[in-house]
């Protein structure tokens, strides 16, 4: 049997995309989202699907992640790779975010990742090896420019988590690292980008290009290897040269 991943907010856009590669490459994918019928329909929509395990995760509910671990420790008895992919993009001017908006944004970008790390993580750190791979975004780096300063400020949050879980785990075979994407060629940039403005939104990208999410599946599959042990604690920007450090 291949590596067993789970990957949360997998039921469309970029995390299944990321489970699609997975499961071409063998490995045994969770596809999980905020309803068990979601995550089957994604399933259902794959060539792979033999690879593929529906899973309900709701990443604003501690319980989920508790019965996750329950379910995952029945049927696999392991996990080795965890990507925190499940957010909630905003692009609400910052003078008018209202404080429930934030903490519903915070709620599920900021803490759910951290609770993914926290039990996760340490479900892993006890079975002595592991990979987890968070999604930050360019924007918790710059700022932001077309999404709302609480997306961007979770972003940022993840980048700082990534650190702190990758000293927690460290000596217990756990890396933890982040990926930084920018624009992608994804729906969620076009529900943002109008579409009379995506060729000079396109134009002031560096390389003038929206990004790949296969790449950045392919870079997931990359941090998840086991020759990737030596990579903890980073975080890898994707960008098109929107940042540059």
């Amino acid at each position: 049997m291949g590596k067993v991943v789970l990957i949360t907010g997998s039921s469309s856009g970029l995390g299944y995309v990321i489970a699609d590669y997975l499961a071409s490459q063998d490995y045994q994918v969770i596809v999980s989202g905020t309803s068990l019928e979601k995550a089957q329909e994604a399933i259902a929509g794959s060539q792979y699907a033999q690879n593929m395990y529906a899973l309900k995760l709701d990443i604003s509910l501690e319980d989920d992640f508790h019965q996750a671990v329950r379910w995952i420790e029945e049927k696999f008895s392991r996990l080795d790779v965890l990507v925190n992919n499940a957010s909630v993009t905003k692009a609400t001017p910052v003078l008018e975010i209202s404080a429930a908006e934030f903490d519903w944004v915070t709620q599920i970008n900021q803490r759910g990742t951290f609770q993914a790390c926290q039990i996760l993580g340490q479900y892993m750190a006890g079975k002595g090896a592991g990979r987890i791979i968070n999604m930050a975004s360019l924007a918790g780096q710059n700022g932001g420019t077309a999404t709302g300063a609480h997306y961007a400020a979770s972003k940022a949050a993840i980048v700082t988590l990534t650190k702190i879980f990758a000293k927690q785990f460290a000596a217990q075979g756990v890396t933890v690292n982040a990926i930084a994407p920018g624009p992608m060629d994804s729906p969620a940039v076009q529900s943002i980008v109008a579409a009379e403005k995506m060729q000079q939104f396109i134009d002031n990208i560096p390389v003038k290009a929206l990004g790949s999410m296969r790449f950045i599946a392919q870079t997931v599959d990359l941090l998840a290897s086991d020759n990737a042990y030596f990579v903890t604690g980073a975080t890898w920007d994707i960008n098109g040269g929107l940042f540059m450090r």
